[in-house]
């Protein structure tokens, strides 16, 4: 049984909301950063990525960033930036891309879900990048980013939500320089407040789509205070952390693509070769061309795309790993034709997010950075679900989400307001 809870959030006035939305800390770097938020005194990237308010030559992992993360909290509550809400509600955030919505409902997570996997993963974190996290939580005593969770879709939620939105105006609703579109509504009536946490308590689990390491820093802190609190009741918020909840089925994953520096030595004729063992290859020409199926990937190399499917008896559908195309292009060629065998510490694999474009790939391989490029079918939401079910972990870099949450909208205090 899931937990949703509603809390008392931190939320910008109507006249900011824009300004001091962003986008999450992990998708874009310091030097990024500090151009995106460059005359915005709103911009939330003054608490997730403090350094920019500091010499560019700091240390990211310095106490003194996360020193500043808590300053700047300070000062956007001071200055009303961020403003508590009276009650406990919860919220629904909505995006629209490419002209659909998926609308999430804003609530907290229990930490207890999590460590007893009603929370369901499906990737591996880093140490390093935990306990940065976890650093930021302790030193602002707050959730500043809600992390991208969806469930099995239920009717009688899908209805709630939809009348809300249909009947209520949205408390935000504005275009982000990116183009998509966000909107926020506060839902600000107990009883359905009672009645969605009811219905939530019916939904097995919940799965981590998008923020695995955000995730786990939020438990682990939050479990870090309750062995620290003799007088702990389970009803604290540090028990609780922010998440957004979408259905299954209003979710889309795009495909994540990767490019190569070399072929190990050998030609592109000889790489193409190599790759008939395993693949029915056919050219298909200077045009970009895009994987039409599962198991069907694109290569661009020496200016030519060609379509790449894998033989039947080269993977295991059965396997919900094997069965992955990021697997198969592993097992088939980047481990064996490539000797490229960890993709979290190899330096000549880099990897390329769908809402780029195969344009990108293209524009890589021709620059003369990369030699190669390989574009890959997007995961789908089942596939994902079944990994997570039975307890696998999916390779690095398989799933990418679109749009990002921004953060900013909302913010969870760990403690009683």
């Amino acid at each position: 049984m899931a937990i949703l809870k509603a809390f008392k959030g931190l939320r910008p006035p109507k006249n900011i909301a824009k300004a001091l939305a962003s986008r999450p800390y992990d998708v874009l770097n310091s030097e990024e950063a500090r151009i995106e938020a460059d005359g915005n005194q709103y911009s939330l990237l003054h608490i997730i990525k403090p350094e920019i308010d500091l010499p560019e030559d700091v240390d990211h992992y310095a106490q003194e960033v996360y020193d500043k993360a808590r300053e700047n909290f300070d000062l956007f509550r001071a200055k009303g930036y961020l403003v508590a809400d009276d009650e406990e509600y919860l919220y629904i955030y909505a995006q629209t891309m490419n002209g659909k919505t998926q609308y999430g409902l804003v609530g907290c997570a229990a930490v207890d879900d999590y460590l007893n996997n009603v929370i369901k993963k499906h990737e591996l974190t880093r140490k390093v990048k935990e306990e940065d996290r976890m650093k930021h939580v302790r030193v602002t005593n707050a959730n500043m980013e809600p992390v991208f969770f969806t469930y099995p879709a239920k009717k009688e939620i899908d209805e709630i939500v939809e009348r809300w939105v249909k009947e209520h105006e949205a408390e935000y609703d504005f275009v982000a320089d990116d183009g998509f579109g966000h909107h926020f509504w506060v839902i600000d009536d107990k009883k359905i407040n009672d009645k969605l946490t009811s219905l939530f308590k019916e939904i097995p689990s919940t799965y981590v789509a998008d923020g695995h390491h955000r995730t786990a820093a939020a438990a682990l802190v939050g479990n870090e205070k309750k062995k620290n609190n003799p007088n702990h009741t389970g009803d604290e918020e540090y028990n609780f952390f922010l998440a957004v909840h979408f259905p299954d089925n209003q979710l889309t994953i795009i495909d994540y693509n990767r490019v190569v520096t070399d072929l190990n030595g050998l030609s592109g004729e000889q790489f193409i070769r190599k790759l008939n063992d395993s693949f029915v290859v056919e050219e298909k020409g200077a045009s970009i061309y895009k994987p039409e199926k599962l198991h069907n990937f694109s290569l661009y190399i020496d200016g030519k795309w060609f379509s790449l499917t894998a033989k039947p008896n080269t993977y295991n559908d059965s396997d919900p790993i094997g069965v992955l195309d990021v697997t198969i292009l592993s097992n088939l060629v980047l481990e064996p034709l490539l000797d490229i065998k960890d993709l979290r510490t190899s330096d000549r694999i880099d990897f390329v997010g769908g809402i780029r474009g195969l344009g990108e790939l293209k524009k890589r391989v021709d620059s003369g950075e990369m030699k190669a490029a390989f574009a890959l079918y997007p995961v789908s939401m089942k596939q994902l679900i079944d990994i997570a079910d039975t307890g696998n972990i999916m390779p690095p870099k398989t799933t990418w989400f679109e749009p990002k949450l921004r953060s900013g909208l909302v913010v969870h205090l760990l403690d009683e307001i």
